[in-house]
């Protein structure tokens, strides 16, 4: 589930505390760090996961949609170098048309990029 979808909802449920909803995201591996420093922009990094997990888009298609091709293939990059641990993962709950796992399944094998 992409992140800006699940705080979203999360903050629907009022049960975690305003406060938290609306911290920076952060990984805390190190003091002060937050996912922004590493990361573009969640509506941007939504977008093109939405625009290339769940769209099956290339990259060429998503930067056709307007986004910057460096970054688009940044995140192609690191989902598709990612998705050997999808297969070690547990089972999760399907909440989107098309998501990791049985929806989507992409070669591991050889390092294999997608050129397109």
């Amino acid at each position: 589930m992409r992140k800006s979808i699940r705080y979203r909802r999360l903050s629907r449920l009022r049960i975690i505390p305003r406060s938290i909803i609306e911290k920076a995201p952060s990984a805390e591996l190190k003091p002060d760090q937050k996912d922004q420093d590493a990361l573009p922009p969640y509506e941007v990094l939504d977008e093109i996961l939405r625009l290339y997990v769940e769209e099956n888009l290339s990259a060429r298609d998503i930067v056709n949609h307007g986004f910057d091709e460096k970054t688009v293939r940044w995140v192609q990059r690191r989902v598709d170098l990612n998705e050997y641990k999808r297969e070690q993962a547990a089972p999760g709950l399907k909440v989107t048309s098309r998501a990791f796992g049985v929806g989507r399944r992409m070669p591991i094998a050889q390092k294999y990029v997608d050129l397109n």
